[in-house]
């Protein structure tokens, strides 16, 4: 079952309206600020969007390097079947990548295709970039998601942040936000897992 679920972890709601249920809105009255990196957060006006944290027992270092080196991201995460960097060198602003995940099976999508641009990085504090995900009959016109890393006593806490954008995906804004929410409770998860790892 755990693995039905992060099939469906990063990818969209295909059947929209079919999965039924409901989700309290990300944004509440109460809503802490938005997550930041060097001033900028996601898009606090889309409908959809998701926030979660994980405190990680681990040096930060080695949080940071398993974030950033994107193209390693299919040896720990599971939902991620490629990615590849656009260009050279360590990720920083205007950095590109391309990477795919499989979408809940349909008979007109199988692979979410997404090309993320960094916006703004700050070393060992915060990463935040955006991009628009395709799949054939589906796609997330453009999705901002941000990282924030803050040492603590006993390892660092991760919080991350995103939204999506877009007629599909906001044609149901509930099954949406749940779909967003396993995708990024299940990254959060897997990056704990191995920074936590010994190897």
């Amino acid at each position: 079952m755990k693995s039905l679920y992060r099939t469906a972890a990063l990818a969209l709601p295909l059947a929209i309206g079919l999965l039924g249920g409901a989700v309290a809105p990300a944004h509440a009255a109460t809503a802490p600020a938005p997550l930041s990196c060097q001033g900028k957060t996601i898009d606090t006006k889309a409908p959809i969007h998701y926030r979660t944290e994980a405190l990680i027992k681990a040096p930060l270092s080695k949080i940071w390097r398993l974030q950033t080196e994107v193209e390693r991201w299919p040896s720990w995460q599971e939902p991620v079947l490629s990615s590849e960097r656009l260009d050279n060198g360590p990720l920083r602003k205007n950095s590109r990548f391309h990477w795919t995940t499989p979408a809940p099976a349909t008979a007109t999508t199988s692979t979410l295709s997404i090309t993320s641009t960094v916006h703004q990085i700050q070393r060992g504090t915060c990463l935040r970039w955006s991009g628009p995900a395709a799949g054939e009959g589906l796609g997330i016109d453009n999705g901002i998601h941000v990282w924030n890393f803050t040492e603590v006593k006993g390892g660092v806490l991760v919080r991350t942040e995103e939204n999506w954008s877009g007629a599909q995906v906001e044609a149901d804004v509930p099954t949406s936000t749940r779909f967003l929410g396993w995708g990024l409770e299940a990254w959060l998860e897997d990056l704990k897992t191995t920074a936590e790892s010994h190897c």
